[in-house]
């Protein structure tokens, strides 16, 4: 599957940074809808959660710049 994605975009790399970048998009997102609901159960802990959302979005978005380097 992969081979015929690189014959037509001309490159298996690029294959590989969109696949990579489309994960991360996914990462963050999940992060974010689990983030607001945990804020919406419990508010008074949104500090916490803000913290550990933020850390978790940027190693999801990590990923991303893994599969556009390397």
């Amino acid at each position: 599957m992969f081979e015929v994605l690189a014959e037509v975009t001309g490159d298996l790399k690029s294959v590989q940074a969109g696949l990579g970048c489309l994960g991360a998009a996914i990462g963050v997102g999940l992060a974010a809808m689990k983030a607001t609901e945990a804020v919406g159960r419990n508010p008074d802990a949104s500090g916490k959660i803000l913290t550990q959302a933020i850390i978790g979005m940027a190693l999801a978005e990590a990923v991303a710049f893994y599969a556009l380097f390397l």
